[in-house]
């Protein structure tokens, strides 16, 4: 495993001694795995967007096509 140092205010520093029982590693270990989770999240919401953005067939409806779909499976 990979080790990083990072900088804190003193007074956080402080406050983090006092809690020894809190494996800080770990809890920042979980900070970043969410934060790199939530950024995946957005781009690709991101890319998502930009699909449906350029995939927009002209004169098509979703609502007609399974309403289209609908009436042809009730008259078999």
């Amino acid at each position: 495993m990979a080790n990083v140092t990072i900088t804190l205010p003193e007074d956080l520093k402080r406050e983090m001694r006092k809690r020894k029982r809190i494996n800080w590693s770990w809890v920042a270990r979980k900070a970043f795995e969410e934060a790199i989770r939530q950024e995946e999240m957005m781009m690709a919401a991101e890319r998502i967007d930009k699909l449906r953005a350029t995939g927009k067939t002209p004169g098509w409806s979703g609502a007609k096509e399974v309403r289209k779909w609908r009436d042809a499976s009730k008259s078999s």
